[in-house]
């Protein structure tokens, strides 16, 4: 792993201390310890947005105001930055949005601007205030209304002990850093790459197989449906409300253990209430409606999915199946939230191949999609365990415990 190469250019320091300071623990004897305040000063200097951009403060640091950003008509109420300011955004529901500003502009009241001191190193200080220790610290002085929602103002922030490695030190953790969680980052988004080639990998295994069969022979025609293309000249293209009873979910009345099912990517809740599978699940309303479920043991399903069971010509799995290569856009209801109907649904044309073909077809998917799937669990196992591993090396090259040559 690329952690390796890494250890090989660390070691640790041979005398350390406790700095009494329960979220950087042991720091080498020769640091110092200071507070925020000895470091960066507070910029409060108030500014309008019409003279300086927008800017928003994100987990990915500060960028132009991005297009989701909230907006008002206080054009004046921002807080001036420039290039070289830390910012950080004071409440907690906002964690890890901070950074190191490569922009001059605004950003909102919410957030905490600060100035760099002279002699100090902007990047090792950028680390240092991105870990998750100091995130913790962070908002743990902060005060607010509710446990879950707090404000950590510069009053509170600058009392905040840090440690302070000599200029040279600061510098050499700030250039290892910078390279190696680069390498790192890298790592990482080639691994995302795959994982999105092995999901499209696998869409065009499930679409090829229900609407083109396992025969690459067998002799095609147009089906006159444009999701489905050319398809085996013996297979039925039929509306689906021949083979298909479609039916209304509702809120359950009693709290259990039984999985609940919406439109969503998985069951949201559970209930004392049951339907017996096997049955398809298809999103009636939502964001993520285009996602089937298939279900085979008991679950209940709320009014944002349909229930759905087929008849004996139609293998239930197949549907399924089908149901992910839908044409979604065409039926969908142009309302503020995107719907489907149930007449939309029974009205659709499907393919139907011979009834053995369909479970020679199921059986096909089950395979395929089980080894892409074997696939994509390694892939999201290595990112999370580079994306550990960065968080852990982070943390402890910037409290000292190891020591980058």
């Amino acid at each position: 792993m690329a952690s390796d190469s890494m250890q090989n250019s660390m070691r640790h320091y041979k005398n350390m201390r406790d700095s009494g300071v329960e979220w950087i623990g042991m720091v080498p004897s020769d640091w110092k310890l200071s507070t925020i305040g000895s470091v960066y000063q507070a910029r409060n200097t108030k500014v309008s947005d019409t003279d300086y951009p927008p800017l928003s403060v994100t987990m990915n640091g500060v960028v132009p105001q991005l297009a989701t950003a909230a907006k008002t008509d206080a054009h004046d109420a921002r807080k001036l930055v420039k290039s070289g300011d830390f910012v950080i955004n004071s409440r907690s529901d906002r964690r890890g949005s901070c950074g190191i500003s490569s922009y001059t502009g605004s950003v909102s009241l919410i957030n905490t601007v600060l100035e760099p001191r002279e002699q100090m190193n902007a990047q090792y200080y950028n680390w240092l205030f991105n870990t998750v220790q100091f995130a913790d610290e962070f908002y743990k002085n902060g005060h607010g209304i509710v446990d879950d929602l707090w404000t950590t103002g510069w009053q509170e922030m600058k009392r905040i002990i840090i440690p302070m490695p000599s200029l040279d030190v600061q510098e050499e953790i700030a250039a290892f850093l910078n390279k190696k969680c680069a390498q790192i980052d890298s790592t990482i988004s080639q691994a995302k790459i795959s994982i999105t080639e092995y999901k499209a990998w696998k869409s065009s295994i499930v679409h090829e197989a229900v609407t083109k069969g396992l025969n690459p022979h067998v002799e095609m025609k147009d089906s006159g449906v444009n999701w489905i293309g050319q398809a085996p000249k013996t297979w039925e293209i039929q509306r689906a409300k021949h083979h298909v009873v479609i039916t209304h979910g509702s809120d359950p009345k009693t709290e259990g253990f039984i999985p609940v099912y919406g439109s969503g990517a998985e069951s949201f809740k559970t209930c004392g209430e049951y339907k017996t599978g096997p049955a398809v699940l298809l999103g009636r309303k939502g964001a993520t409606l285009h996602i089937p479920h298939y279900i085979e043991g008991r679950y209940w399903n709320v009014d944002t999915a349909f229930d759905v069971k087929t008849d004996e010509k139609l293998d239930l799995k197949y549907y399924y199946y089908l149901a992910f290569c839908f044409d979604y856009k065409f039926y969908i209801s142009q309302t503020t939230l995107p719907g489907m109907t149930q007449t939309s649904y029974n009205n659709m044309l499907i393919p139907i191949p011979p009834i053995q073909e369909q479970k020679e077809i199921v059986a096909y998917i089950d395979v395929k999609c089980n080894q892409v799937d074997d696939l994509l669990s390694e892939k999201q196992a290595l990112i999370f365990d580079l994306e550990s591993y960065k968080k852990a090396l982070i943390y402890e090259v910037v409290t000292g415990k190891r020591k980058v040559v």
